[in-house]
């Protein structure tokens, strides 16, 4: 017989044993996501209210403009040090919220939806249609290695073309992280054949 164990440390926790009501995409053994989505609307609706936008907002918290919509958006967490800017300039994020983005660790993902928007589809598809050569010129420049997504900055802005047009520029500044020789006598963990 089965028992079922509430979990009662975070609202972004599961704290009922039925999730029947919660969509597929949406359930992780950990997380709420309907609570995080719940959480992330409110900090748009705080940013509307508050009518700056992600350029303003990342200024005011010193941060790039996409790790400001990352921070709203629930897929990065709020520093100590940056939360108490964030409430001054969103004062109407609640404080369970706050609390929330500095405690709760992110879920790092996305849904397979997004791929089919059509900004995000061409992103994407730049990437896959520039990523031979991006790789290529990365390990001349670098070695073998690769771009980390995690000591990494994103920002987005735009610039006006020579016919007069917008256009969009997105900078990746990634630390590179080489490829190393696997040389067994620096492995410091047990071998799991002994």
């Amino acid at each position: 017989m089965l028992r079922t164990v509430k979990i009662v440390a975070s609202k972004n926790i599961w704290r009922s044993p039925s999730s029947a009501t919660i969509p597929a995409s949406c359930r992780y053994s950990t997380v709420n996501s309907v609570a995080i989505a719940e959480r992330v609307q409110r900090a748009l609706a705080a940013k509307a209210s508050a009518g700056l936008s992600y350029d303003e907002l990342a200024d005011k918290l010193g941060v790039t403009n996409a790790y400001a919509a990352q921070l709203l958006l629930g897929q990065a967490k709020l520093t100590a040090g940056t939360a108490p800017k964030l409430q001054a300039v969103l004062p109407e994020l609640v404080d369970d919220d706050l609390a929330s983005m500095q405690n709760d660790f992110p879920m790092r993902t996305f849904d397979n939806e997004i791929l089919k928007e059509p900004n995000v589809y061409r992103t994407y598809e730049a990437i896959l249609h520039y990523g031979e050569s991006i790789k290529a010129i990365i390990n001349e420049q670098c070695g073998d290695g690769i771009m980390s997504a995690i000591d990494f900055y994103l920002d987005v802005g735009t610039t006006t073309g020579k016919h007069g047009e917008k256009r969009v520029v997105i900078t990746f500044n990634g630390k590179f992280l080489p490829h190393i020789e696997q040389a067994a006598d620096d492995n410091g963990a047990k071998s799991p054949r002994d």
